[in-house]
């Protein structure tokens, strides 16, 4: 029988001049060879940052999963469930974040441009607005967030098209579409994330560069400690108040740092300089862009007061300085019932220092006070000088009583014109009363190049707490810059404590995240039903030659007569 089949093999091949290879291997060639690959490879490698976790004061935060090993999917698909979610940061939602959370999906992956100011503004401020939330809300699904680049974007295309395809009308199409589309596992390669055992929160999210929050502050606190203490410099101008500069850390963690600061100054010392001797206290946040400034207090305060007196400052100077800049106190009570504080100055108002807070925001709760959307160029240099000269005016009219010795309101002091001298009058103006010819004479201004410069510093690298070390070189350049101006710079470090913690930070906050091109695991049970079906025509045609061999011939002899 298999002689007379491959005599009919034979006289086929004849008639068809086509090889005996061909016809075996076709099936073979038919299931292997597949279109040419996209961008992406059959494997991408990229970064991912997971989204903070941390516990304060016994309440957790943020996600508690950092292990990732599932299919991707977008929100065009169905179903979710076990499944990496991937999503652009124009096409994300608050509503889409929850659907994936309740579908228990496998992780989330949120895709940032690259270009941060490209994109829309009202893109911006709704992600700003969603980003306290998704942070307050404890998920054990992983949240990512990872930068766009040519591959990745690729990907995602490839995966909302295969998601896509999910709704459509025929079940038939859904089923070949899916067999036969490429589907992407991600896989992190980092370990379950564990609580870390010995951090530090030093006094002063790879993601969290915060420009206007809190880098605008810093800014202007180093510019303040440059211009006063060219102020100090001389006995003869040095004011009756001595000035403190406090850079403080853990502030998006309760203002940790600044608590332990004052409880190690005012509960463990017999003698404090903070005890009695504290005017205000001036706390700087989010002054870097923006046409108003706000003071936030705890309590008003009470005429013939140094803070009273300061707020007066503030107000005459804005009005007839700067007229083009709003500016208003705002008052709110601490709130000890919250789980965390709104402003910094709260910290001291509750050890029964005044203090406010000077920040162009209204409210407390405005999402880019926290937001990896902060970022330089959401601060508009020319604010933050003028915001910058506002504070440094006022508080030389403060400390040094001018407004008592009749200096006009609208006479600035830290200009061009005003230089210093080594005489009783402190400045003078060049050119309105000598100081010109003085061997000491040097312009005193703030200058905008210079708080430039330390922006761009500082929002080159991330800031987050669990990322700044004792030993790293952006205190130790921070504490450098601050000896220059200042005669004494010290660093305090605090650490959690080991049997009752106020906050616990967790590793794994950068990863490595790998996208393998796969078929689905429909693919296979296709391949195996295409596979045994083939077998088992080869096993009919063989068993049944008699059969099929007399069909061919019928089927030859009819073609030769016709």
């Amino acid at each position: 029988m298999l002689e007379e089949a491959g005599e009919v093999l034979e006289n086929m091949l004849k008639a068809s001049c086509l090889p005996l290879g061909f016809i075996v291997f076709l099936p073979a060639v038919l299931l292997l060879v597949a279109p040419p690959l996209p961008a992406a490879d059959a494997a991408h490698e990229f970064t991912v940052y997971r989204m903070q976790q941390y516990d304060l004061q016994g309440q957790p935060y943020g996600t508690r999963n950092a292990v990732l090993n599932t299919e991707a999917r977008t929100m065009d698909a169905d179903v979710l469930s076990r499944r990496c979610v991937l999503m652009r940061l124009l096409d994300f939602s608050y509503e889409q974040y929850q659907k994936a959370l309740r579908q228990s999906a496998g992780a989330v992956v949120i895709i940032l441009p690259r270009a941060v100011a490209a994109v829309p503004q009202d893109v911006i401020r709704q992600f700003m607005e969603i980003e306290p939330e998704m942070l307050a809300m404890e998920t054990v699904v992983p949240v990512y967030f990872t930068m766009e680049d040519e591959a990745l974007l690729s990907i995602y295309e490839q995966t909302q098209a295969a998601s896509a395809s999910q709704g459509s009308a025929s079940a038939a199409e859904v089923l070949l579409h899916t067999a036969t589309a490429n589907g992407f596992q991600m896989v992190t390669s980092g370990a379950q994330s564990k609580a870390v055992s010995d951090w530090l929160i030093t006094s002063v999210e790879w993601l969290s560069h915060g420009a206007d929050s809190n880098g605008s502050g810093i800014s202007v606190l180093l510019e303040l400690a440059r211009l006063f203490s060219r102020l100090y410099t001389y006995k003869r101008t040095h004011a009756a108040y001595n000035l403190l500069f406090f850079a403080s850390g853990g502030g998006k963690f309760n203002y940790q740092g600044t608590k332990r600061w004052l409880e190690d100054n005012l509960d463990h010392t017999d003698s404090s300089l903070l005890q009695d001797n504290v005017a205000f206290v001036l706390c700087l946040d989010t002054v870097g862009r923006g046409d108003s400034l706000h003071l936030h207090v705890s309590k008003p305060p009470r005429e013939g007061t140094l803070q009273h007196a300061f707020l007066r400052e503030l107000e005459t100077v804005a009005a007839h300085q700067f007229p083009e800049m709003r500016f208003s106190m705002v008052h709110k009570r601490v709130n000890l019932a919250e789980d965390t504080l709104a402003w910094e100055h709260e910290r001291f108002a509750i050890r029964r220092l005044p203090a406010f807070t000077l920040s162009h925001l209204q409210s407390h709760r405005a999402g880019q006070r926290s937001s990896i959307m902060d970022v330089r160029s959401r601060v508009d240099s020319k604010i933050l000088t003028r915001n910058t000269r506002l504070i440094a005016e006022a508080l030389t009219r403060v400390i040094y009583n001018l407004t008592e010795k009749g200096t006009p309101p609208d006479m600035p002091v830290f200009t061009e014109q005003m230089v210093m001298t080594g005489r009783l009058g402190g400045w003078q103006a060049v050119g309105q009363g000598g100081g010109g010819g003085c061997d000491h004479a040097r312009p005193l201004q703030v200058q905008q190049e210079q708080l430039d410069s330390v922006m761009d510093w500082l929002t080159q690298q991330p800031r987050a707490a669990q990322l700044v070390g004792k030993d790293g070189p952006f205190l130790s350049t921070l504490g450098s810059y601050l000896s220059r101006y200042l005669k004494e710079v010290k660093h305090h470090h605090i650490k959690a404590d080991k049997r009752d913690p106020e906050f616990v930070f967790y590793d794994q906050l950068k990863q490595v995240m790998n996208a393998y091109r796969v078929k689905p695991a429909i693919f296979d049970l296709l391949l195996a039903v295409c596979i045994g079906a083939y077998l088992g025509m080869a096993y009919t045609a063989v068993q049944h030659f008699d059969l099929l061999y007399r069909t061919v011939q019928r089927l030859l002899l009819k073609a030769k007569t016709q």
